[in-house]
Formats: C-alpha cells, structure tokens, sequence
C-alpha cells in the first residue's frame, strides 16, 4: 500500500529516498519535532488534568451563596426583615439558614485552659451539615455542634463536654468534613443554638440551591428585594470561585504551552540547517535534475516534501508518546487514566502536531527556494 502511494506520488518517493541516505541527521531533525510535541501536549494536558482535579475537589460549590451585610454602607447586620424577605423571593426547595457569630472563650476540656474562638449560631444546622458522628437535632436547642478537624484534635465524641463562656455545654454531633473552599466548610467551627447569642441580627445568611443556575437566579432575586435604595448586602456566589479558579488555569496552559514551544521553534532551526547542508551536499544532484528539465518547482517540491515527512513522521511519534504520557498524568492526577480521551486533551494533542508539521514545513522554505534556484550550469561546476 505504501510503495503504491509512493508511486502515485513520486515527490514523496524522493523525498523519502534523500532522507534515508542521511539516516542518522534525519532522525535528530524529526527528533527535535517529537520533543516538541511532547512537551506542548503533555503540558496542555496535564493543566487540562490538574483543573478538572481541582474542581472535582470543590464539589458543589456552585449552589451556594452567602448573604452578609455591607459594611462599606454602614449595615452591620442582617435583621428578621431582611429573613423575611430572602424567604419570600426564594423558591421552596431554597434552604435559608440565618447565622449569628462571636468571639467567646472556649475550652474543650473541662480542665483546660480557654481561647478566644468564633462561635457561631444556627436555628437549623440540619440544612446545611451532615454529621460524622451523633445526630444533629431539628429543632437545635441546646448542645454543640463541633466541626471534624476540632474533635479530631480535642478527642471530642457525642457526649463529650466542652465548656463556652464558663458554661459547660455537651457534645451533640461531630459535622461531617466539608469543602475547603467553601465559606460554609464546618471543619473549624462550633456551633450553638441561636438562642444563646444576645444580639438580635445576624451577621450571615446561607443558601443553599439544588443547581448554579438557581443560585445565580436567586442571587439576583435577593439583590433585587434588599438592595433597593442602597446596596445594604453583598451576595457571595461561590459558583464564581470555580469560574476564577478555570480563567487561572486557562492563563496557566496558555503559558505552560507557550514556553513548551520554544522546543518547537529549535526543533525548526535543526530541521533548517538540515536541510541547508542537504542542499549544499546535493548541489550536483540538484543541477542534474535541472538539466534534465527539472522544472523550479519540482526541486522546491522535492525539498518541501522532505521537510513536510520530517514534521509528519516527528509528529506522529510525538502524539504517540504524548498520548502515553497523558494516561499516567492522568492516572496519577485525577485517578482515571482514559480521561487522556477528553475534547480538550485532543485539542492540545491536535495542536501540537499541527504547529510541529507547520514548523517543519515552514523551516524547509528556505533551503528550499535556494535550492530550486540554483542554476544549472553553477550546480554542475559544484
């Protein structure tokens, strides 16, 4: 099948022939192309890898949204009004969690020592956590509620006692670990019925929605009903944290990929000088092909066929192995190694080869056009 290409396609067949007489400077101007396309493919996939991997990390983030009064307007806290208001525009699978928070003096031993921490209070924490260990109570009225990384560090269990402002308060839960990214993350944090804070607002408002495209429906709908006259809440979508956390990396493998095609770039400056020396080598061969009625342009097609193989078959091997690559990436990454198969895996992979050939092609115009422009006579004199 390949000699009957090659005869239909004769440029080809002497291409291939000149390449194979300078077998070994050949396979170190295709290696130049291979290298280059490793190093754009494996990159862009690994960036592509390293964000999906990061984003699986931060979960559900984008139904989440947090109300918290603007102090820039002088608010400083979120009143029953404003509850009311929040309740009336959301829809009813929309969990509302209204929440106080202050410094108090905290011991999680009776006989130790206590610390300023941010206690924080709910009327329903059910909405929001889950526990690890106990069970969370609806309607919370007493007890505590303690986040995993503090009863994991305190030895704290349903039934233990930690004491709050000289109180001695008991354990009812441990909440179950959260995202790290997450404003809503419990893992630090104890928390108490709302009942037991003095303060009649609220310094925060979660909500939690079934989808990011109703959070962001609701977010405006809360804006709408609250900042009227004046901007007295701010709403923090924590869906934009992953969008910001995607534009970053976008930059990142723009970069990444960037620096990668320097490699490129020399792999083209081999490949020219290459194909100069096999100009100056052939420079006798080349004058009795014009002789012979060898047209300008058959002698460029010949030397640009020659720069086209080298950039093809440098190429493929570079996808090859690229490919190879991104399975263990992958593997390692994000614990799925046929995810290589992703669109925007073979958009890098694709790229690579494309501006591998094209570097190829574009090094070997030169020694090309000085190559068909040389004239009979002088090539003959050598």
């Amino acid at each position: 099948m390949l000699e009957w290409l090659y005869r239909q396609f004769p440029t080809a067949l002497i291409a291939r022939r000149n390449l194979t007489r300078t077998q070994f400077r050949s396979l170190l101007a295709a290696l130049g192309i291979v290298i280059g396309v490793i190093a754009i493919a494996s990159l862009g996939m690994f960036g592509v890898s390293l964000r999906v991997a990061i984003t699986q990390n931060l979960g559900d983030l984008g139904n989440e949204l947090v109300v918290s009064p603007n102090g820039d307007a002088g608010v400083e806290s979120i009143t029953d009004r404003d509850i009311r208001q929040i309740e009336r525009v959301t829809a009813p699978s929309v969990s509302v969690s209204p929440v106080k928070q202050e410094i108090e003096r905290v011991s999680y031993d009776r006989r130790g020592t206590p610390s300023q921490a941010v206690v924080f209070g709910m009327e329903n924490p059910g909405a929001v956590y889950t526990a690890s260990e106990g069970r969370i109570p609806n309607p919370f009225r007493n007890g505590a509620l303690v986040g995993s990384s503090i009863a994991e560090e305190h030895d704290l269990h349903p039934g233990s006692t930690i004491v709050i402002n000289e109180s001695a308060v008991r354990v009812r839960a441990v909440l179950e670990s959260g995202e790290s990214f997450s404003q809503l993350n419990p893992d630090n944090r104890v928390i108490v019925p709302v009942s037991q804070f003095e303060s009649r607002g609220y310094s925060q408002v979660y909500v939690t929605t079934t989808s990011g495209a109703e959070a962001n429906a609701t977010a405006m709908a809360i804006r709408d009903a609250l900042n009227g006259r004046e901007e007295r809440v701010t709403v923090t979508e924590l869906g934009s944290l992953i969008d910001q956390i995607n534009q970053t990396f976008q930059v990142v493998n723009t970069i990444l990929v960037g620096i990668a095609s320097i490699s490129l770039l020399v792999a083209g400056i081999s490949i020219l000088n290459v194909m100069l020396m096999s100009t100056v080598e052939r420079r006798e061969e080349i004058g009795v092909l014009r002789a012979v009625g060898y047209q300008k342009r058959d002698v460029l097609k010949v030397m640009l066929m020659e720069a086209t193989l080298l950039g093809v078959s440098g190429g493929l091997i570079g996808v090859v192995l690229s490919v190879a690559a991104g399975l263990a990436i992958n593997h390692y990454t994000v614990g799925d190694a046929m995810a290589v198969f992703r669109l925007a895996n073979a958009w890098y992979v694709g790229a690579a080869f494309t501006f591998g050939v094209v570097t190829s092609v574009l090094s070997g115009l030169y020694p090309a056009w000085k190559a068909a422009s040389e004239e009979p006579v002088e090539a003959l004199r050598g």
